[in-house]
């Protein structure tokens, strides 16, 4: 798999002065929040999001005012910023625009993580369980997929569901030619003559799955817990200012706990969801039924501190580097660290880059935001 993939991402130049005022020598004012922690005056944390089953829950919340309610009460200014394009996300995260932004583990690790940037996992929301698919046209099994070319967004979990598939069939991704399609277009490309085979994820994938002649032959379900959607924030930010991470995971699983309710006030969250998505409510819940959220904080801190998250990194991490998404620059698989919450660290103790860090879960999980 190593020597034919050039990579998807541009370089990206970070603005020194254009973050912060620390950063060019400036001392920001400081005002004390709701607990007593100081906070940078007029600072405005802005996190990240694309259109995704597992990630609607985010821009409901600002609209429902779960959002400033925690922010409120730790005294922290949170603004949620909705990105079209999956992968300039996390480009703009990487380039300081962003403080945190929504993404899979696989993604934290070869964008921000490789690029050099120090990001912490405030909370694991969920996992792909059928999010991400591999469709043909014309086929009806996956080894039917040998010779063509495949539209996705390389470089994401799109490349690894597809590299996962291809083993199960005894192929290889060079017995495929990747075509780069953003997530944005992906669906506009299926319907093309030319375009027999796509990797897309929810909801494009549900729309694709509707097209005729379209059979679905790999899914997430197939590798579960490989695929992880993750809140990840700067490093330094959270360091800074830890009330970014309390609120961020208050709101989080108050909005858990509301849209699984089975009355109307659930169904009508749900709703809300499914319109900021661009589907109805039975569409939603449809994808809903392919992505295994951790709704409760205990189920998300016991999959944050089990050795099996270690075990699916590792596979994540092993195939990035193989596919050479740890840069030119990169020797080895254990170039860049990546830590867990149980000590364990795989790849470089003194070059970690990604923290999965269970202070905010175990927090909601005692009841103690």
């Amino acid at each position: 798999m190593t020597g034919w993939l050039k990579g998807l991402r541009v370089a990206m130049t970070v603005a020194v002065c254009g973050l912060t005022l620390a950063a060019c020598g400036q001392k920001p004012a400081e005002k004390a929040d709701a607990s007593g922690a100081a906070a940078p005056a007029g600072k405005e944390y802005q996190i990240g999001w694309t259109i995704y089953a597992g990630w609607m829950p985010w821009p409901y919340a600002e609209q429902a005012g779960i959002v400033k309610k925690w922010a409120d009460k730790y005294g922290v200014n949170i603004k949620l910023v909705q990105v079209n394009d999956y992968v300039e996300s996390l480009n703009q995260y990487t380039a300081g625009k962003l403080d945190g932004v929504l993404s899979t583990n696989m993604d934290a690790l070869t964008i921000p993580a490789a690029a050099g940037k120090d990001s912490t996992v405030v909370m694991v929301g969920d996992y792909s369980n059928g999010n991400d698919g591999i469709v043909l046209k014309n086929g009806s099994k996956l080894a039917d997929i040998k010779g063509r070319s495949v539209n996705l967004v390389e470089n994401s979990v799109s490349h690894y569901l597809l590299a996962r598939g291809l083993e199960s069939a005894g192929l290889k991704l060079s017995d495929v030619k990747t075509v780069n399609t953003s997530d944005a277009d992906i669906v506009a490309a299926f319907a093309a003559p030319e375009t027999t085979a796509v990797v897309p994820w929810n909801p494009q994938l549900s729309e694709i799955k509707k097209q005729p002649g379209a059979t679905e032959v790999f899914d997430s379900s197939k590798i579960p817990g490989e695929i992880l959607d993750m809140l990840i924030v700067d490093t330094d930010e959270l360091k800074a200012n830890p009330n970014l991470g309390k609120a961020l995971t208050g709101i989080w699983y108050e909005t858990m706990a509301l849209m699984q309710k089975q009355d109307e006030e659930g169904k009508a969250a749900r709703e809300a969801m499914a319109k900021l998505s661009g589907t109805d409510l039975a569409g939603y819940e449809n994808q809903l039924k392919t992505t295994y959220l951790y709704y409760s904080p205990k189920d998300a801190l016991a999959a944050m501190t089990s050795p099996d998250l270690v075990a699916a990194n590792d596979k994540v991490r092993q195939f990035s580097f193989q596919i050479g998404l740890f840069g030119q620059g990169a020797k080895s698989v254990d170039d860049i660290g990546i830590e867990f919450p149980n000590g364990k660290i795989l790849g470089s103790k003194d070059n970690v880059k990604l923290r999965f860090d269970p202070t905010y879960v175990t927090l909601a999980a005692d009841g103690a935001l």
